[in-house]
């Protein structure tokens, strides 16, 4: 039985859930937290890819997060010409401030890692050939399997390191 009623939406919070939970994981954070990561990331990764590719990502959004993704767009300033790690780390981070704290590398490489699991690989592929070689590295080049990547570990590190 549809818990909403209709079919296309138990999916979308469905999938959605799936998303957010994999980024809490990956934070260490809950759930309000996450959803706000993921549009910061989105929203600043869509402000920097050219309009067509931002059309083409959106469609394997879920729907719900497709909404969060065009969230304050205005594709006449798209695409924004910022090239280093630096400028597009300090945007999340502005973006950020308004919850608790999150550091904005994290966020990105939790963002990119979900996005890696879950969008077709060719999409993928177009969307991270799309952004400075600076911001690609924090893109794994395909999904990690059950064992954690590199970043996956540093976001370990730092989140112990927080604790201790």
């Amino acid at each position: 039985m549809s818990a909403t009623g209709l079919e296309v939406f138990d999916k979308t919070l469905h999938t959605t859930n799936t998303w957010l939970k994999e980024i809490m994981e990956a934070l260490g954070t809950d759930r309000h937290v996450a959803w706000h990561v993921l549009g910061s990331v989105l929203r600043a990764l869509r402000d920097r890819i050219p309009v067509e590719l931002t059309a083409h990502l959106s469609a394997e959004l879920p729907l719900l997060v497709r909404g969060l993704y065009y969230d304050r767009w205005r594709p006449a300033a798209a695409p924004e010409r910022y090239r280093s790690l630096d400028e597009f780390l300090d945007i999340l981070a502005v973006d950020l401030s308004s919850t608790r704290p999150v550091e904005p590398r994290n966020a990105a490489v939790a963002v990119f890692t979900v996005l890696t699991r879950h969008i077709p690989e060719g999409q993928i592929q177009k969307v991270r050939h799309a952004l400075p070689e600076d911001i690609r590295v924090l893109w794994p080049e395909t999904a990690p399997s059950g064992d954690k990547t590199r970043v996956e570990m540093e976001i370990d590190e730092t989140r112990l390191s927080r604790e201790a």
